[in-house]
């Protein structure tokens, strides 16, 4: 009799053929594999949402980051009006409340935000495009940081209330994806009054 082949040697006698596909490189195969890393819909549906809001294309028109896009620091630094918040206020503003959520999330300490203060920062000190860039920077970094803490949460954590905070977290991160909703339709209607502006 001839000898298994070698990729059946060592093996049960009874092979499902789940095992098969996941030993061959067959397209089930990497369906099988991509099912295994599957995010609950409850988790994918909020993740889509800050996505959205964020920087995915959205049916509402631009989100935050698409309202920033192009900007300079100095049509950022623009106020409609003294004592208005600008453009690049708003960005640090939004920065500052995605990582109010993750902090609430994950439950850490407050005060470990990289700027001093807290909700609103007094922006431009510095009106150079490199200040500019760097707190565009600081938005994306907490958006990105906020993803990953909504990615590695248990969707049972969902309807618990979130520590520190008497809201839960399904509601404290889709607040959050209305809160860029907000904040970019505040932005267009700022960059429409610079413009119009200018034409005068």
């Amino acid at each position: 009799m001839e000898s298994a082949p070698c990729f059946l040697r060592d093996t049960p006698a009874f092979i499902t053929l789940s095992d098969l596909c996941y030993i061959s490189e067959s397209p089930v195969n990497a369906m099988r594999t991509r099912r295994r890393n599957l995010v609950h819909p409850d988790i994918e549906h909020l993740l889509a949402l800050l996505d959205e809001a964020y920087n995915r294309t959205a049916w509402h028109g631009p989100n935050l980051r698409g309202s920033i896009r192009g900007l300079t620091a100095r049509e950022a630094a623009w106020r409609p009006k003294a004592g208005r918040h600008n453009i690049w206020e708003i960005v640090v503003h939004a920065a500052y409340w995605k990582y109010t959520v993750t902090r609430r999330l994950l439950g850490e300490k407050r005060g470990s935000f990289s700027l001093p203060g807290s909700n609103w920062f007094l922006r431009p000190a510095d009106r150079s495009e490199k200040a500019w860039r760097a707190d565009v920077v600081l938005l994306e970094r907490e958006h990105q940081r906020l993803r990953a803490a909504v990615s590695e949460l248990q969707p049972e954590y969902l309807d618990r209330p979130a520590r520190g905070s008497k809201t839960l977290p399904r509601r404290l991160i889709a607040g959050i994806a209305l809160h860029d909703v907000y904040h970019a339709g505040q932005i267009q209607l700022i960059k429409k009054l610079l413009r119009a502006g200018k034409s005068r």
